[in-house]
């Protein structure tokens, strides 16, 4: 009866599965990082002047800030000073880029002597607990509209903020919370919508315009179809004519051949995206009258969509050579393959893939890859930690601690879903999907599948800044788990 009115102990109360993953990565990026700013003749990893010997002060300051969240402070507190952390954030956000040091072309650094603070690191953690604190009031649902507004102002505020820092690496990550978001209701639609977008966009930079509002046709059409009875419609009648209009270029340009007509040719001068996109547009009139005679909200969605989607796809143009930065289109080009630069924005890739391919299967041994020791992959501690892993400990090692990443997001998803709060649970989708996020872009840049857009490992890569802001994500939520289990169950 006594031990139940203190509560429970720590064994119970703590999840250590949920630790020792959080220090066994920690422990790997420490060794890596030693790995790869060494030279043939390596010195000690506690050397202080060196990168491994000021992680090894980085991780124990994250450990005493871990034992600080889990032991001193208060989890209540963090509900109740949401809003004011928050709003530090966000004037620290926006004073960076006006005392802030220009790193990179970025100016999103404080810089105090030998230390560096990036305030878009911790913008993550407010972020969450604000997220966790507007989500979880009473009556919340996110399908009201004013709830929906304010909640992406709540993301869309810091990122657009982050962005304005040329740090678009870390705004992709708030792209993230579209995971929690749909956990607490948002539509599916919504992320299928967000895939077609990427869709259109890389079809328009790769193909043509043409075959993107196509594809957009197609998509759209195929989704008002997939009923019972109208699936059969869409391929006896809709599939043939788009057939046709996809080799209809072909057919232009094999007749302009045939008639040896020149580059100036009407055949060849044709606007066909803009006949295309036109016919689509001149059609929304007939769908928009069946839509409010069957009162089909779906349908009037579709018409929106399709709208937004010819939108997208003439913006294209524009986003690509007026908005995006000369090295992001670079960097996407090479990554479509519309450029081959392996001497100049692809080095740092491909130099990555080639220390991950050469790795084999069980690695060349610590302290043995060639393109770690000799340093021929720049950011090798940092954003391109990973190509160390592969190079030095194989498939095996690289297999193996992405299973560590896998079971850390699984286990805080298994918590959260156990949780009595809102508040908890909500804050936990939300480090889960920062975590991912920063995980499938890492991972992804360093194999080539996504762009090199400079952006952590979580617990792995060298930087202050983002050890600490990670284990304070992480250990908020650990003390929000333990708080709940030691007085609940």
């Amino acid at each position: 009866m006594e031990r139940s009115r203190r509560g429970r102990g720590l064994k119970e109360t703590l999840d250590w599965p949920l630790i020792i993953c959080y220090l066994l990565l920690v422990f790997i990026g420490w060794i890596n990082i030693y790995a790869s700013v060494q030279s043939a003749e390596p010195s000690s990893i506690f050397d202080f002047t060196a990168r491994s010997g000021k992680q090894f002060i980085w991780m124990i300051t994250a450990f005493s800030l871990g034992a600080i969240i889990l032991f001193v402070i208060s989890p209540t507190v963090y509900e109740s000073f949401s809003l004011p952390i928050y709003l530090a954030t966000i004037g620290l956000l926006v004073a960076v880029i006006f005392l802030g040091v220009e790193v990179k072309g970025s100016r999103s650094w404080f810089e105090f002597g030998p230390v560096r603070f990036q305030p878009a690191e911790i913008s993550k953690i407010s972020t969450s607990l604000m997220l966790a604190t507007v989500m979880s009031q009473y009556g919340y649902k996110l399908g009201n509209i004013r709830n929906f507004i304010l909640t992406a102002a709540i993301i869309l505020v810091p990122m657009v903020i982050i962005v304005a820092q040329s740090e678009t690496g870390s705004a992709l990550v708030y792209a993230g919370f579209i995971f929690m978001l749909y956990r607490e209701g948002l539509s599916g639609w919504l992320l299928f919508m967000t895939g077609v977008a990427i869709l259109l966009f890389i079809l328009t930079l790769t193909v043509s315009p043409y075959f993107s509002i196509l594809a957009l046709m197609a998509i759209v059409t195929l989704c008002n179809d997939l009923f019972p009875g109208k699936i059969r419609k869409w391929l006896l009648i809709i599939l043939p004519v788009l057939t046709v209009l996809a080799i209809l270029p072909w057919g232009l340009e094999r007749i302009a051949v045939i008639t040896h007509a020149g580059e100036d040719s009407i055949l060849y001068r044709l606007p066909l995206e803009y006949i295309l996109a036109g016919i689509g547009v001149c059609s929304i009139p007939y769908f928009a009258i069946q839509a409010f005679r069957e009162r089909n909200t779906f349908k009037w969605m579709s018409i929106v969509a399709f709208l937004a989607g010819i939108f997208l796809v003439f913006s294209v143009d524009f986003i690509f050579h007026d908005v995006l930065q000369d090295h992001q289109r670079k960097r996407i080009e090479v990554l479509l393959g519309l450029k081959d630069d392996p001497s100049g924005v692809g080095y740092n890739v491909n130099q990555s893939m080639i220390a991950i391919g050469s790795g084999g299967l069980t690695g060349k041994g610590f302290l043995k890859g060639t393109q770690t020791t000799y340093g021929f992959v720049p950011e090798q501690s940092t954003d391109f930690i990973f190509c160390t892993i592969g190079e030095e400990w194989g498939f095996i090692g690289s297999a193996f601690v992405i299973l560590l990443y896998a079971f850390l997001i699984w286990r805080v998803i298994h918590d959260a879903e156990r949780c009595r709060e809102n508040f908890t649970r909500i804050y936990g989708y939300c480090v889960a999907s920062c975590i991912f996020m920063h995980l499938f872009i890492n991972i992804g840049m360093t194999i080539g599948i996504m762009p090199v857009i400079g952006i952590p490992l979580p617990f792995v890569s060298y930087g202050g800044s983002s050890l600490w802001a990670f284990t304070v994500l992480l250990f908020i939520f650990i003390a929000l788990v333990r708080h709940e289990r030691r007085y609940f169950g």
